[in-house]
């Protein structure tokens, strides 16, 4: 079974990240699906901030095929592998689905996030940088990009408030995940990496233009960091959670 399951990881992970091939036409959601068009809403990352999705695909592809080929039976390896096909699965019609309807397109990024969240908490600490790591930094992204997702929805829809308020209440939501996921689970350091980098590309594009978010999201990624910093440190220094 251990080899099964890491044999429909590769195939999903191949698909995730053979979507975009598919659906050449995303570029973010469209503006004429909202009865607010939101055109660059200040809770987006800046475009080359998805670059990263580059260095996802190709990491998790390498883990699959380490993973099927080199611990195809290891059970320490089994433990995050059905999250992580969750995960993916969902993720191989999450483009096509945002081509359609932002509101489903939420829907699945969120429950994208929690199975990749499961995967994370669940990769052992042996053959990190090619388990944890590549899940980590999925999950890291995810984290951002689905609160992303929920406040351009939110704002498009007019629902409550306006754009930059939901802006900044979705990086405060993703502040309280990702520190608490940080602080509980102690994922993978590119979780960390992930999330500040999402949120320092919203500080960098809204500088100009919504200061409020720009500074609250630069704020949110030093703070990821110190928290990533901090976790690091705790587990180095036993002592340092039982003080005597």
């Amino acid at each position: 079974m251990e080899r099964i399951k890491s044999l429909l990881v590769l195939i999903t992970t191949v698909t995730f990240a053979a979507s975009p091939f598919f659906v050449t036409s995303f570029a973010g959601y469209d503006p004429a699906l909202f009865p607010v068009p939101q055109i660059d809403p200040p809770v987006q990352p800046a475009g080359w901030a998805f670059s990263i999705w580059g260095l996802i695909y190709a990491w998790l592809i390498l883990s699959a095929l380490f993973g099927l080929v080199a611990r195809g039976l290891d059970p320490k390896w089994d433990k995050p592998r059905w999250p992580l096909f969750g995960a993916l699965a969902l993720g191989t019609f999450w483009l096509w689905t945002a081509t359609l309807s932002p509101i489903w397109a939420t829907v699945l990024i969120f429950a994208m996030l929690i199975l990749a969240l499961g995967a994370a908490a669940r990769a052992p600490q042996h053959d990190s940088w090619l388990l944890g790591a590549p899940i980590g930094l999925f999950a890291g992204w995810l984290t951002a990009a689905s609160f992303a997702s929920l406040g351009i929805t939110g704002a498009g829809y007019g629902l409550l408030m306006g754009e930059t308020a939901w802006a900044i209440a979705c990086i405060t939501g993703a502040l309280v995940v990702g520190l608490t996921v940080l602080l509980t689970l102690r994922p993978h350091a590119t979780y960390a990496l992930a999330l500040a980098w999402a949120l320092a590309a919203i500080a960098v594009k809204d500088w100009a233009t919504h200061t409020d978010v720009a500074l609250l999201a630069a704020l949110g990624a030093l703070a990821t960091l110190a928290a990533l910093v901090r976790s690091y440190w705790l587990r180095a220094v036993p002592e340092a959670r039982h003080p005597v």
